[in-house]
């Protein structure tokens, strides 16, 4: 394989801050690479430094020749003036340049430069350039192409400049948390392109339903080592679990020597020769290795939370709107104790708009929310809070609560909680401006479990969180007594958590499936799949009925049948005459955009016409 990013002996500190000290690692063409740390450790820093963006302290990065590189950052800027279409086509991409140029002169109607950009887009075979924007922009559910990009909401400027990556067709993909400000459908949909492209991956993700799908090799940065493992999470997480109980071992061994090597200590004579000079320095090393931290063993947090009366929440005939948007229309639901609630949905079809209703922190239209007295929230809120940054880590936690009680009767100090949420004592007593974006959602997040809530409210937990934080707050919600409602599109942590789910379906439509993401993705796949009969069993059922009477088609039907076959050849001639339109290079944009949602319709048709086909040709 050839090495397509090699770095050496990396270093990088801020400050008295080390990220990481002497970290070296190639990859190579083709691979798909997943990079996994706790919040802190520098995984956007090393993103920057191998994009060129920023230089490491010491240690070398190569890329291979000629590669063209296609960054996607947490924090993307786009040019607030530009239009959608413009800030695509503002790229250094020679396919994007000569489509740009190619437009351009269309509008000037200057014929010979048209001839001339069209032979040479002719020989870069760039004509299904604008098609492939059209794609990518619509499944990441950006449709109008000439809206200003100051006018888009956050999370559409985030796609934009995913999109926008994406179409440059990169050699090196480098994605920081991609999945962030996606609906489900936008997930699946990129998990599947990143899986069919030819691009080389570089991915910092929490999402680790997308990572198991995407990656087929992990990169872990723990304690300023790098762990490599050649295959997905579920063989990334067998192996480390492995790896860990290997340092747990050894770490007790060590302990044990070192009972041995203090009693020596002290019996140790003051005129020390140099063999007892030798011991004294395999004595300190020995005692840093049994004090090494262990980290890992999974929480167990049976947290004494307020009492839950029989009543909880009863929800009855709700409705919201906003102007002509009609988010929720007569919902009603008793929600029981200890349940277990997920909420999915497209984006803007009022799933936070729900949490805050029953929450009381705005009011319905109609209907009324009825919550029990004995009810205390949590809610841990998409847009989190503003920390005072002059503010340290422990105090911000004590300001909530000193102590939390468990059923056990023991209890947990704030310090104790920190740490469990991967906070050690010296980044407790530190400021809040030192910490990471990634590291305040996680002390947000402790915030909220100090106020001991028994119904916690989850709004996005999982973006901007790192796996082994998410490993945790799972371990938390699984001993936690009480009720939980949580937005996430992550699919690995709603398997994980709920019982059952309400779908927002849009136009104010919430639907109850009782079961969690896969089984209802699984339920959704088997609506939707068309599966064509094969031979053998087309022959089984055929010999299996010849004992019984066989419904026939009618005479309508046989009408039909024969009808659809002409329409649907008629309609595969129409979908191609599209095709050779939207790759012939003579459509300006509005066109362009016309007879792709032409083409999409079409399809659409010709799907319909085809199911209803194969209906009717079981009965023939």
């Amino acid at each position: 394989m050839t090495p397509y990013l090699q770095a050496e002996n990396l270093s990088k500190r801020f400050g008295n801050l080390l990220l990481f000290e002497n970290i070296s690692f190639t990859i190579f063409e083709e691979q798909k690479v997943a990079l996994i740390a706790k919040n802190g450790a520098g995984k956007t820093t090393l993103l920057n430094l191998l994009s060129k963006i920023d230089s490491p302290d010491n240690g070398i990065i190569t890329l291979k020749n000629d590669i063209t590189i296609g960054y996607f950052k947490q924090n993307t800027k786009l040019n607030p003036e530009n239009t959608v279409i413009s800030e695509i086509f503002e790229s250094e991409n020679e396919k994007l340049s000569v489509i740009k140029d190619f437009e351009l002169a269309i509008s000037k109607e200057e014929q010979k430069e048209i001839a001339r950009i069209s032979s040479l887009i002719d020989n870069m075979n760039a004509w299904d350039v604008e098609v492939t924007i059209k794609q990518i922009l619509t499944k990441l559910k950006i449709t109008d192409l000439e809206q200003k990009v100051e006018f888009l909401s956050g999370g559409q400027q985030k796609r934009l400049a995913l999109a926008k990556v994406l179409i440059n067709e990169p050699d090196l993909l480098i994605l920081d948390e991609p999945t962030n400000h996606l609906d489900l459908d936008m997930i699946e949909w990129l998990g599947s392109y990143l899986q069919k492209t030819n691009a080389t991956l570089l991915m910092v993700t929490h999402d680790r339903y997308f990572l198991n799908r995407v990656c087929n090799e992990i990169i872990e940065m723990e304690d300023n080592q790098i762990y490599r493992h050649r295959g997905n999470y579920s063989y990334y997480i067998e192996k480390r679990e492995q790896r860990l109980q290997m340092q747990e071992a050894s770490t007790l061994k060590a302990k044990n020597l070192l009972r041995t090597e203090i009693e020596w200590m002290r019996r140790m004579p003051k005129a020390r020769s140099h063999k007892a000079k030798f011991r004294v320095d395999s004595f300190q090393e020995l005692q840093e290795k049994a004090q090494k931290k262990w980290q890992d063993k999974g929480v167990q947090l049976s947290v004494n939370s307020a009492r839950l009366g029989k009543k909880i929440i009863e929800i009855e005939n709700i409705s919201k709107s906003y102007g002509e948007i009609k988010l929720i229309e007569n919902f009603s639901y008793k929600i029981s104790r200890f349940e277990k609630v997920g909420l999915i949905g497209n984006n803007g079809t009022g799933k936070t708009t729900f949490l805050n209703l029953i929450t009381k922190l705005i009011e319905a239209d109609s209907g009324v929310v009825d919550v029990g007295q004995t009810i205390r929230f949590g809610y841990y809120k998409q847009d989190g809070i503003s920390f005072n940054p002059q503010e340290k880590v422990i105090d911000a936690v004590n300001k909530i609560a000193e102590y939390i009680h468990f059923e056990d009767g023991s209890k947990m100090g704030a310090s104790q909680m920190l740490t469990k949420f991967l906070f050690p004592p010296v980044t407790q007593h530190s400021f809040i401006s030192s910490l990471s974006g990634g590291e305040q959602r996680r002390l947000y997040l402790c915030t909220v479990l100090m106020q001991n809530p028994n119904f916690l409210i989850l709004d996005e937990p999982t973006n901007d969180l790192d796996i082994m934080t998410l490993n945790i707050l799972e371990e938390y919600l699984a001993a936690f007594a009480g009720c939980v409602i949580v937005v996430s599109h992550d699919r690995f942590f709603m398997d994980k958590i709920v019982d059952h789910l309400f779908i927002f379906e849009g136009n104010g439509v919430i639907t109850d499936f009782p079961g969690n993401y896969t089984i209802y993705r699984n339920w959704v796949d088997s609506k939707t799949e068309i599966v064509k009969p094969k031979a053998e069993t087309s022959k089984k059922v055929k010999s299996k009925s010849s004992n019984t009477s066989e419904k026939k088609l009618t005479f309508n039907e046989k009408r039909e049948f024969e009808n659809l076959s002409k329409e649907i050849e008629q309609l595969e001639k129409n979908i191609k005459s599209v095709e050779e339109e939207l790759n012939s290079g003579n459509l300006a944009h509005q066109s362009l955009y016309e007879k792709s949602e032409e083409l999409s319709k079409l399809k659409e048709i010709l799907d319909i016409k085809e199911l209803r086909w194969l209906e009717l040709s079981e009965l023939e």
